[in-house]
């Protein structure tokens, strides 16, 4: 059985920091992309970054300039940090990865997605 445990989250002031993490736990063979997501109250759940294995990232506009995604493959985790905060970055924020269990070729090319139970980041002064 694999786990997403994400921590950092917590209340900051408007142009605070924070850093998010998440670490897969259980039995993988390989994860692939990863990637934060973020859910505010009323809305849907958007992407906010991911990164590939290989350390290629893409960001929502939003967050240009402002979040960086970082990965450490060893310890089988992902970072986000989180500067120059504001209100509307307020939402839970989910880790998310696809993962090969095994390496078949079944479980390579069709990588399972898991989530973390999310941790809430609020901005506010």
């Amino acid at each position: 059985q694999v786990q997403l445990v994400e921590s950092g989250g917590g209340l900051v002031q408007p142009g605070g920091s924070l850093r998010l993490s998440c670490a897969a736990e259980g039995s993988i063979f390989s994860i692939y992309d990863m990637t934060w997501y973020r859910q505010a109250p009323g809305k849907q759940r958007d992407m906010v970054a991911s990164i590939t294995k290989f350390g290629r990232t893409n960001y929502t506009d939003s967050v240009k300039g402002r979040f960086t995604i970082s990965r450490d493959n060893n310890k089988r985790a992902v970072y986000l940090q989180m500067n120059s905060l504001k209100p509307e970055d307020t939402a839970v924020y989910y880790c998310n990865a696809k993962v090969a269990l095994s390496g078949t070729f079944r479980d390579i090319a069709s990588p399972k997605d898991y989530w973390g139970r999310g941790t809430q980041v609020t901005v506010s002064s």
